[in-house]
């Protein structure tokens, strides 16, 4: 199986992300480029725990949602969330009910709050900074996890985090550029790491 593929507007792209117009649209312009801000990167972990099982596909589509349920994924407004909040999200068929992630999803805004203490999420996530890597080539360079993501997963359950083990950490690490998986010849990865330089 390849990792590439070239499309019919020419541009050689991750196979996984040639399946459907919102994939190509996430591909190319976000999946793998920096993401900066607590809430932003809050948003980004929330969105991969909750994928973790599921396609991205259906995540994806469901990102606006997932949005307005959470608040703008501001963690102050998510911490302050209870009960009859995680009630009234199992009855939201706009998102993926899944008791244990919407309430991790609460819990981890809590943790992120608590992190300001210590210079925040962003900070934390900054020390756990992959080792060289070569983006891939063939399907067995493809990796669901690293080192330094289970070390990150390790980190952040030690803040009280849930649901962030190293498979959801090294996603989260992979769509926001912290590790270029762009496969080898992608010209999406190409950019990235132009822009890297």
């Amino acid at each position: 199986m390849s990792l590439l593929v070239v499309g019919d507007d020419g541009v050689a792209r991750c196979a996984w992300a040639t399946s459907a117009p919102d994939y190509i649209a996430y591909h190319d312009d976000e999946w793998g480029r920096r993401v900066r801000g607590e809430r932003e990167l809050f948003e980004r972990l929330t969105l991969e725990s909750f994928q973790s099982g599921l396609s991205w596909l259906t995540i994806l589509r469901k990102r606006e949602a997932f949005r307005a349920a959470f608040v703008g994924f501001e963690p102050d407004a998510v911490a302050a969330l209870g009960a009859a909040d995680v009630e009234r999200l199992m009855g939201d068929a706009s998102i993926v009910r899944n008791r244990r992630k919407i309430e991790a999803a609460l819990t981890n805004a809590c943790a992120v709050v608590e992190l300001r203490a210590d210079g925040g999420l962003e900070a934390l996530i900054d020390t756990f900074p992959p080792a060289a890597h070569e983006r891939p080539t063939t399907v067995a360079d493809v990796v669901g996890s690293s080192d330094e993501s289970t070390a990150l997963a390790k980190e952040l359950k030690r803040r009280g985090f849930a649901h962030v083990g190293p498979t959801t950490c090294y996603s989260l690490m992979q769509a926001c550029g912290y590790v270029n998986d762009h496969a080898a010849g992608c010209v999406a990865g190409d950019a990235i790491e132009r822009l890297a330089g």
